[in-house]
């Protein structure tokens, strides 16, 4: 007879041994990432490499245990808990949270239908009226939790049209706009809402990689000549690719003006509203109708998690207008407790644990902190890139997305030299930086997500990237 594999797979006996084990695999490495002078981030291999390695692992007939499969998977995976983790806008996730993932992953809850996830439901409830308060939102505003910042510039252009009543028929009319330098998930949603491209109005930057509040009249105007609906306008707060802040108070006056829905994409820069001193970088943000923050970047959450909030006065629900009598008999109402009556999702994880959890238990002081600590970073770094001769700024950081570059003696093939410059850090792996371009001119990028790197760090960096430019040139 057989073995019961699964009543073996489903054994509380067994689950408690491997519970124990991973538990200390994870300790162990989170103490290491913590203490180690010489920080590893990456062990690199490329993409074929891995692929090999997993496939043989995938086919051995030998046998193994839980923990020696997730030995491998973190020996084989970026270590964003390193100090020299200073690459994308991913948080470097809190210890509570690894145990508030095994609660979800164990529950299985979701918040499509209030039973399937009372806890879950009521959790968003409580967290997004907090946050509608910290932004200063009307006591009536409204909200919800969606899977990513993708999904919720989305949900919140989804919004906009039927909250303004826009008639199906002219939907091939409609326009948005934007910052040029605007997060390409609002591009995406458009299109997929579709929005023809010539309608998605990118608006230039100016200096400060801030969208020219002062181009917008014109572009409004010439788009209403040409028989376009603007029916909304985002301003980002803070844009990806080089953390720019826009005036939103001038949106705001300008949507006013003309009576277009203002949403805010504040998505990674949105949790400098805990902070006492960066939170003017947010100034505006109090009269937008909708706005996204990511619980799974400032705020030390693993993704996906994102809030979005709505200001009371012009929402009207009722976005994707679901008719589904198998998960509720009220089709038209509200029901802050029937999640995906407001979402893309269905089936949605409660990700809100985390985040409840991490207020209930720091308050919002672990924000404030991060964000000051992570911010202030990018300043210090910024001046310690300042005193190097051979390297400049793209331009002052306002966050703790810092971009800059090395420059040759003779100042030829600067482009070449610093793609060669990231590729031979990213092999090394002792950090991990990223790349982007700016003004048609290659730049390193980082962006400081661990409350533990720190200047000495920084400083060996700076050094590693010299020492390998001169060497290299």
């Amino acid at each position: 007879m057989s073995e019961n594999i699964l009543a073996k797979a489903y054994s509380a006996e067994e689950f408690q041994n491997m519970a124990g084990k991973v538990m200390s695999l994870i300790g162990e490495s989170l103490l290491i990432s913590q203490k180690e002078t010489i920080p590893q981030t990456i062990n690199w291999q490329a993409p074929e490499e891995t692929l090999t390695y997993w496939q043989n692992e995938f086919n051995s007939t030998e046998k193994t245990s839980l923990p020696e499969l997730l030995e491998k998977v973190i020996a084989h995976s970026i270590n964003f808990h390193s100090k020299g983790y200073v690459g994308h806008q991913v948080a470097v996730t809190l210890p509570l949270t690894f145990l508030t993932s095994a609660i979800c992953a164990y529950l299985n809850n979701c918040t499509t239908v209030y039973e399937l996830g009372m806890a879950g439901n009521a959790m968003e409830k409580v967290v997004v009226n907090h946050l509608a308060e910290k932004f200063g939102y009307d006591q009536k505003s409204t909200g919800f939790v969606v899977s990513g910042g993708s999904m919720g510039n989305l949900t919140a252009l989804v919004t906009a049209r039927t909250s303004l009543g826009i008639r199906e028929e002219d939907y091939s009319k409609l326009a948005i706009m934007v910052s040029a330098e605007a997060h390409y998930s609002v591009e995406r949603a458009a299109k997929i809402m579709g929005i023809h491209s010539e309608n998605i109005l990118k608006i230039p930057v100016n200096e400060h990689f801030s969208i020219r509040t002062d181009l917008l009249e014109d572009a409004y105007q010439n788009a209403v000549s040409q028989q376009k609906i603007v029916f909304c306008i985002i301003g980002c707060a803070c844009t990806t690719s080089v953390g720019a802040h826009d005036d939103l108070n001038a949106i705001a006056d300008f949507a006013q003006m003309h009576q277009i829905w203002f949403h805010v994409d504040g998505a990674h820069g949105g949790a400098a509203i805990f902070s006492e001193k960066y939170k003017h970088l947010l100034n505006g943000v109090h009269r937008s109708d909708s706005l996204i923050v990511d619980f799974h970047k400032m705020m030390m959450a693993p993704p996906l998690s994102t809030a979005i909030l709505y200001n009371a006065g012009e929402r009207k629900i009722r976005e994707f207008s679901p008719k589904a009598t198998y998960l509720w008999q009220d089709q038209l109402s509200e029901e802050w407790w029937n999640s995906a009556k407001h979402t893309l999702e269905c089936t949605k994880p409660i990700t809100i644990l985390h985040t409840y959890a991490i207020m209930r238990l720091y308050g919002d002081e672990i924000y404030r902190q991060n964000v000051d600590t992570l911010y202030d970073l990018g300043s210090q770094f910024a001046k310690m890139i300042e005193r190097r001769s051979d390297m400049e700024l793209a331009l002052e950081p306002s966050c703790n997305i810092v971009c800059f570059r090395y420059i040759p003696n003779n100042n030829r093939n600067a482009d070449e030299v610093n793609k060669r410059i990231l590729h031979e850090l990213t092999k090394e792996g002792t950090y991990y930086v990223v790349g982007t371009t700016i003004k048609d001119c290659f730049y390193l990028r980082t962006t400081f997500m661990n409350p533990y790197t720190d200047t000495l760090c920084l400083s060996h960096l700076l050094d590693w990237i010299e020492n390998t430019a001169k060497n290299s040139i």
